[in-house]
C-alpha cells in the first residue's frame, strides 16, 4: 500500500510536460478562433441597433419641437434647438426642453441633421464606423429614412 502511494506523490510532483502544455495551449488558440470573430460581429450589431434606437429618439424630439412651433428646427438652429431654445431667426414661440442631452454615435460622432433632408423632410443620421458618407456593413449610413 505504502509503495501505491509513493508512487502517486511522485507523479503530482513531476507536473506537466511542455507536449502537455502544447496541446493545451493548442486547444485554448483554437477556441478563440472560432470564438473571437463572433464576438466581434456581436459588438457592431450592437453599436448599429444604438444608432438607430437614438435616430429614432431624435426624430421623435423633433416632431414633438415641430408640434409646438408648426417648424421644424432650421440647419442653422440643428439639433442643439432640442436643448436650448434657439436664439436665431425664426425663435420658436412655444419652446420647450425636448432632450436632456445630445447623443453622440456609437463611434463617438455627432448625429447630422439635414433640413431640408434628403431622404425626409429633415434627416438625422450617423456616417457609421468610419465616420464618412456612404459605406457597406459597420460602415454603412444609419439614417431615419431606415426602418
Amino acid at each position: 500500500m505504502n509503495s501505491n502511494f509513493s508512487q502517486f506523490s511522485r507523479r503530482l510532483q513531476r507536473g506537466f510536460t511542455l507536449i502537455e502544455l502544447m496541446v493545451v495551449l493548442l486547444i485554448i488558440g483554437v477556441l478563440a478562433a472560432l470564438i473571437v470573430p463572433n464576438v466581434l460581429e456581436r459588438a457592431d450589431d450592437a453599436r448599429v441597433t444604438a444608432a438607430k434606437t437614438d435616430v429614432t429618439n431624435l426624430m421623435q424630439a423633433l416632431k414633438l419641437y415641430r408640434l409646438d412651433n408648426q417648424r421644424y428646427p432650421t440647419a442653422e438652429q440643428g439639433l442643439q434647438a432640442l436643448l436650448v431654445k434657439p436664439t436665431v431667426a425664426p425663435v420658436p414661440g412655444n419652446w420647450k426642453t425636448y432632450l436632456d442631452q445630445l447623443p453622440k454615435d456609437p463611434w463617438g460622432q455627432a448625429y447630422v441633421y439635414l433640413n431640408p433632408g434628403i431622404k425626409g423632410e429633415v434627416d438625422v443620421m450617423s456616417y457609421g464606423a468610419d465616420g464618412q458618407a456612404g459605406g457597406e456593413g459597420k460602415n454603412a449610413d444609419i439614417g431615419s429614412w431606415q426602418p
